[in-house]
């Protein structure tokens, strides 16, 4: 009655083993999802800090179920750390500005006018 129980005639030693690695593998999966869970709440957390914007408690109880401090992975930690050279880096609009300045206008309009005369040569349409 019991053997019948069992699936695919099994024996009990080697069912019982079976389920055992079944569970070891689904506390490793859970704790590998448990770190990348925390990993991708503490990115969050440094975006929100750089931006200064309100932190969220939940990717601190994230980070705290993981077992605390966190590092990032090195292509995560890279992606935080460009975005913030790539805003340092530029003035934003006041830079924008400076170089539309020295721009020359007339010059720029004179090569816009020959190329769509090269196009015009090329187009028997226009």
């Amino acid at each position: 009655d019991k053997a019948a129980a069992l699936p695919n005639g099994m024996a009990r030693e080697e069912f019982e083993e079976y389920q055992r690695q079944l569970l070891e593998e689904k506390i490793e999966r859970d704790k590998v999802f448990a770190q990348r869970k925390a990993e991708r709440a503490t990115v969050r957390m440094h975006l929100r800090d750089k931006y200064h914007l309100a932190q969220d408690e939940r990717d601190d109880a994230q980070v705290h179920v993981a077992g605390g401090a966190v590092e990032l992975p090195q292509d995560l930690a890279a992606m935080v750390h460009s975005e913030k050279e790539e805003e340092d880096g530029s003035a934003g609009a006041f830079a924008f500005l400076a170089k539309l300045q020295e721009v020359e206008l007339p010059a720029l309009r004179d090569r816009a006018l020959g190329g769509v005369d090269q196009v015009k040569e090329k187009c028997a349409l226009m």
